[in-house]
């Protein structure tokens, strides 16, 4: 199932389940993008959906990202806080709940795909109450970087002048 979102800013959005009996160690979630239309630069985020049968404070996934053709490679490894220090959950919902974690900023060219496999690395071989595991892709929106760094210079050279008016 392919989701698409409201900001045309995401290029990919997808969901994988987990078995109602637990998630194994062993069993590795897989997601594939289709060819990028646009070279730039893309955040992922990484989404989770658990329910109130999850035991834990907080979820260690093991993120292993290839871009095609390229072959290139790289391994993370994403320490996912749930609850907090007054055991509140950080997540959003009543029976499951939602969770959003930054995963990387990539560079894609035009063409290129990406292809994630997430796996637990928690001790436990079969994982209850976790049900489903996102990614999120979405283009970095350049021109608001490019504005920002516009404002940022033009203070400086504001702070410039004032310094020369008042240097003897």
């Amino acid at each position: 199932m392919l989701l698409t979102a409201c900001d045309s800013q995401t290029v990919y959005y997808h969901y994988r389940h987990t078995s109602l009996n637990g998630w194994e160690r062993n069993d590795t979630l897989s997601f594939l993008t289709e060819p990028i239309k646009q070279s730039g630069h893309y955040a992922e985020e990484l989404t989770l959906r658990t329910t109130a049968n999850y035991p834990f404070m907080s979820l260690q996934l093991v993120v292993v990202q290839k871009i095609l053709p390229s072959q290139e490679q790289r391994t993370d490894t994403l320490n996912c806080s749930l609850i907090d220090a007054k055991g509140n959950t950080k997540g959003k919902g009543i029976s499951h709940y939602q969770y959003h974690f930054p995963l990387a900023t990539l560079p894609l060219r035009e063409g290129d795909r990406l292809y994630i496999a997430i796996r637990h690395d928690m001790k436990r071989e079969m994982l209850p109450g976790v049900s489903d595991i996102g990614i999120k892709i979405s283009k970095e929106d350049t021109s608001r970087a490019s504005r920002a760094h516009e404002v940022s210079a033009g203070i400086n050279a504001q702070e410039d002048e004032e310094q020369e008016r008042e240097s003897p």
